[in-house]
């Protein structure tokens, strides 16, 4: 009798967890994650539950965060996970793609803090710079815990790698500031990382709203990499540029490459197992740029003789000769930021429309092009 006791109680327990679920799906507008691998939201009445993933792209060694409605009770069984109340009034956010996923949902306003000043695009987070009400609590090593815990932000949204320790953030947590994970960087699609967006409008309660937003850009997607490829040719292509002598190339299954798919190009490494970059040397990367059709990603360089004032031996790359190098560094601005970071991140079809129009300009040909330009 104990024993059914117990499981009639398990039984009840999960009923009552998915009438909680179904609750709150019909009460208000949830979220559904399609592309993105690096994390999860479940909806229950009165919370909803986020799940960020390790790298590994398993369910196993999982971030949990109750993100906490107003007037509401935290539910039971929840010790380990980091509570968060929402929707965020004040959030610090540590990269140009944190700015964005604000931006997108509406909630530019709710930025408090960055880690730095120095690289913002979006217009909103700009003038409220200006005005004094956004601080810099710095980055990396530097960030200033002191200042954090002063401004009681409703949540630090940071950057790394899932898999790491989260013990540098022990004083930050312990303070009561809730320190949250963001990996876009690791999925291994355009939409998949535009999609923490998502998450986004879980804090903010915009899920409709968001919601709306990412289908557009969505089906502008899907419809581009159709075009992209079907494209009869598929230019050779290489990317990026050697940085303290290593040249760093996307691995194979990383967004950068998906991009590249997508619009329809032969690239090297296409294959090669990883969601990062690859390390190669000058040696392994020039037969391929010999060769290639077209130079893309270049990083920071802004003409022809900035390429060659880094390396001469890049001036007998095919794509050098025949002037087929565009760089992302179209809508950089006056302090140096480069909205391809930003705005970028959650506008993939606009940057997939600008590969395409480089690289095969009969299908595009009435696109302007957004973050990338030619060159010269």
């Amino acid at each position: 009798m104990p024993c059914l006791l117990i499981f009639g109680l398990l039984i009840a327990s999960c009923g009552q967890r998915t009438a909680e679920k179904k609750q709150h799906d019909l009460k208000t507008g949830s979220a559904e994650i399609k592309y993105a691998k690096g994390f999860n939201i479940d909806y229950y009445n009165g919370y909803k539950l986020v799940s960020i993933y390790s790298g590994s792209g398993t369910k196993k060694d999982t971030i949990q965060y109750v993100l906490l409605g107003e007037g509401k009770t935290p539910p039971s069984g929840y010790k380990k996970s980091q509570l968060i109340h929402i929707p965020l009034k004040k959030l610090v956010a540590m990269s140009s793609m944190h700015v964005a996923l604000a931006d997108f949902a509406g909630s530019a306003d709710a930025i408090v803090g960055l880690g730095s000043l120095k690289y913002v695009s979006s217009p909103i987070v700009r003038a409220n710079i200006k005005a004094g009400k956004v601080k810099e609590v710095g980055i990396d090593g530097t960030m200033n815990d002191e200042v954090l815990i002063s401004m009681k932000p409703d949540l630090l949204m940071v950057m790394g790698n899932p898999d790491a320790k989260f013990s540098k953030y022990e004083t930050l947590s312990g303070a009561g500031v809730p320190v949250m994970l963001n990996s876009e960087w690791l999925e291994t699609t355009p939409l998949g990382r535009a999609e923490w967006v998502k998450l986004m409008a879980a804090l903010m309660n915009k899920e409709s709203q968001v919601n709306a937003k990412f289908a557009a850009v969505e089906k502008d997607y899907n419809n581009l990499a159709e075009v992209g490829r079907k494209a009869v040719n598929k230019p050779v292509v290489i990317s990026g540029m050697p940085y303290k002598g290593t040249w760093y190339v996307p691995d194979g299954d990383s967004y950068m490459v998906a991009f590249l798919k997508d619009a329809g190009t032969t690239y090297k490494w296409g294959n090669v197992h990883g969601t990062g970059s690859l390390a190669l040397n000058f040696e392994t990367v020039a037969p391929e740029a010999l060769k290639a059709d077209f130079w893309l990603n270049i990083g920071y360089v802004d003409s022809k003789k900035d390429i060659k004032a880094q390396d001469a031996r890049y001036a007998a790359f095919k794509p050098f000769k025949t002037g087929k190098l565009y760089n992302y560094n179209k809508r950089v601005n006056d302090i140096g930021s480069n909205d391809y970071w930003e705005s970028g991140a959650v506008s993939p079809h606009m940057i997939l429309a600008d590969l395409i129009r480089i690289l095969h300009p009969e299908l595009l040909p009435d696109h302007q092009l957004v973050y990338y330009k030619q060159l010269n």
